[in-house]
């Protein structure tokens, strides 16, 4: 977990060297042994405990960043960090093929930042059957204003930028994951090699970087048309996900 914690650590400073800011939230891990350690405690509430009190993540915004005038009532700073976050995660979490996304491991904090918590799986492996590829729950989308709001067509665009961004220093990544195989991370320690193309296959090194783009947002699509039933003609399996 230290692992993945230093990954996300190490892609947020990779998005920041080219100005781009996804307000994410790569928290402290300090090992004290070999399957203990501490972790640094970030104010926040996980999306189910949110959901239960608040029933929207809007209105839980609303509270604390209340703005008559801006988009859905929230302050514009507000929505925008949010929706940064979202697709900062979206792409790591997709990089990197975290698993078991449900709504206690993803948390907000009060000035809109979503983040990630609990790395127990990745590289695509997930005990849930059919992970959607992209990580995103139908509440974040509503927050955003749905799936053909103008906010939601800002948050592709932010993925696409940095999915190119990271697409980059694909390198730098995969020299590092080399050199994490001699872990105790089981995903990556029981087939060093296997893992390290998995990882290496999401970079879609193949493809230019407008290639890669219309590539990201197909992946995208498919995975939030899961969500909403009503925009396709059969219920997908991958919202049977974040049931």
């Amino acid at each position: 977990m230290m692992k993945v914690v230093q990954m996300v650590s190490l892609m947020d400073r990779l998005l920041k060297l080219e100005n781009l800011d996804l307000h994410l939230t790569p928290y402290k891990v300090l090992a004290t042994g070999q399957d203990e350690g501490m972790l640094e405690f970030i104010p926040s509430r996980s999306l189910a405990q949110i959901l239960s009190e608040h029933r929207s993540i809007t209105s839980y915004l609303q509270k604390f960043h209340p703005d008559d005038r801006g988009p859905f009532g929230i302050t514009a700073t507000c929505l925008e960090t949010f929706i940064k976050s979202c697709a900062g995660y979206s792409v790591i979490t997709y990089i990197l093929g975290i698993g078991d996304r449900h709504l206690d491991n993803l948390l907000l904090r009060d000035d809109g930042r979503v983040f990630h918590v609990d790395f127990g799986f990745i590289l695509g492996r997930d005990p849930k059957p059919f992970p959607p590829p992209m990580k995103l729950c139908k509440e974040m989308v509503e927050a955003m204003g749905g799936a053909e709001s103008q906010y939601y067509t800002r948050f592709k665009s932010y993925c696409c930028e940095a999915y190119n961004i990271l697409r980059k220093s694909s390198n730098l990544i995969l020299n590092l994951f080399h050199l994490m195989a001699g872990s105790n991370i089981p995903d990556i320690a029981s087939d060093p090699e296997k893992g390290i193309l998995k990882l290496q296959e999401k970079f879609r090194l193949d493809l230019d970087d407008e290639a890669a783009i219309h590539f990201f947002q197909d992946l995208i699509n498919e995975s939030v048309s899961a969500l909403f039933p009503q925009m396709v003609e059969t219920i997908h399996r991958w919202a049977q996900y974040w049931r």
